[in-house]
């Protein structure tokens, strides 16, 4: 029996197949010659030669998806791209001070993840709005050309999807073109690894795994290597990425449960032809459902086209007395958290690397029909 189809903007989705082999290693882990370990990945030592063998996989089949240059780390870190607010100020605002003193950060606010962003990095750094589409209900990304950013920043900070809003940066802007030699920072905690990056535009991205990789407590770090070695002196060692990338992420116990996971993740996207066959998957699943909704007299999608997400498809009811009655209807035809959220309202459906075209045809369909009986 086909399994629901869950739209839940995360934790997310993960392909059956990774979850069934999961299943089948939760006693006894193999390695890649069949020899069985007599542990499941849970019971292991960080430091033990069985984890070390996933560890080292991951990592590579990670830079190979994603083509990350060699002079990028990777980090296996904790606590969520919301503590990354935290952690990317901490090691990067003191880029251009002296004995790791306060410096300056700057800003692109286009929804609510890059807002907390820059509340938080307030508590380490100066923090400069370059730009902000509060105005705009954050439906636009404002164009790179009007940003006004500082002279003095260690960095400029992008939220590349915001998940919560539905807004999508389909290209990295160039920072040096703007006049800046800023580092670029981008949280890619949403649509990571559904497209292909542009690491020649990139100091540092992050992203809590719970979307697209894999279940919540592991995040990736991906950091130039140039980058490293500035933490300001308060940084705890924990989160000193120098330190982390030093002790190849076992500087503490890493969250090795997750990054198995993520593992398979990784191992899976190879098998469907890799980042740019799951980027052109998620093109055609992204048209179907906003052609749907722009077809529609019923549903609206407020996000201006050019800036529309691939992986979060926030919209709205036009007579939204509706909305119990569609979610309702949604759960009943098995198709699962729909429920935009608190902060907007009406729907949002996430549909990430691991949701299959069939979930947006079940989708779509129930959408017509729910207006056919509705409208």
């Amino acid at each position: 029996m086909q399994r629901p189809f869950n739209f839940s903007a995360g934790p997310a989705t993960i392909a059956p197949e990774v979850l069934a082999q999961a299943a089948a290693e939760m006693l006894d882990w193999p390695d890649a010659s069949g020899r069985h370990s007599g542990m499941g990945v849970m019971e292991m030592s960080h430091r033990g030669k069985e984890f070390q063998s996933i560890y080292e996989q991951a990592e590579a089949d990670l830079r190979e998806l994603l083509a990350i240059p060699s002079n990028f780390k990777i980090l296996f870190m904790q606590g969520g791209g919301l503590a990354e607010n935290a952690i990317v100020p901490l090691n990067l605002s003191a880029l251009r001070t002296n004995a790791g003193a306060q410096g300056v950060a700057d800003f692109v606010v286009t929804g609510s993840w890059s807002d907390k962003s820059q509340k938080e990095a307030r508590k380490f750094s100066q923090v400069n709005i370059a730009a902000n589409s509060q105005a705009d209900g954050f439906t636009n990304i404002p164009d790179a050309s009007t940003w006004k950013l500082s002279t003095q920043a260690s960095y400029v900070h992008l939220c590349t999807n915001e998940t919560i809003n539905g807004v999508e940066y389909h290209a990295l802007p160039d920072l040096k073109a703007l006049g800046s030699d800023a580092a670029l920072v981008i949280d890619f905690s949403s649509h990571v690894a559904s497209r292909t990056v542009d690491w020649n535009r990139v100091g540092l991205a992050f992203g809590g795994a719970q979307k697209n990789l894999g279940p919540a407590g592991l995040t990736l770090v991906v950091v130039r290597e140039d980058l490293l070695g500035h933490a300001m002196s308060i940084c705890p060692s924990a989160f000193d990425y120098k330190i982390v990338a030093d002790n190849q992420s076992m500087y503490n116990t890493p969250p090795t449960y997750s990054i198995y996971i993520a593992g398979l993740i990784f191992q899976w996207l190879k098998r469907q032809g890799g980042v740019a066959a799951i980027e052109a998957r998620n093109i055609a699943k992204a048209k179907l459902l906003y052609d749907a909704i722009d077809g529609s007299g019923f549903y609206v999608n407020k996000v201006h086209p050019d800036c529309r997400s691939r992986m979060n498809v926030p919209f709205f009811l036009h007579n939204e007395s509706h909305n119990d009655a569609f979610l309702t209807g949604a759960k009943a035809a098995r198709l699962l958290q729909l429920k935009g959220h608190k902060s907007v309202g009406g729907m949002r459906a996430s549909i990430y690397n691991a949701m299959p075209m069939e979930g947006v045809v079940a989708l779509v369909n129930y959408m017509r029909e729910f207006e056919r009986t509705h409208g």
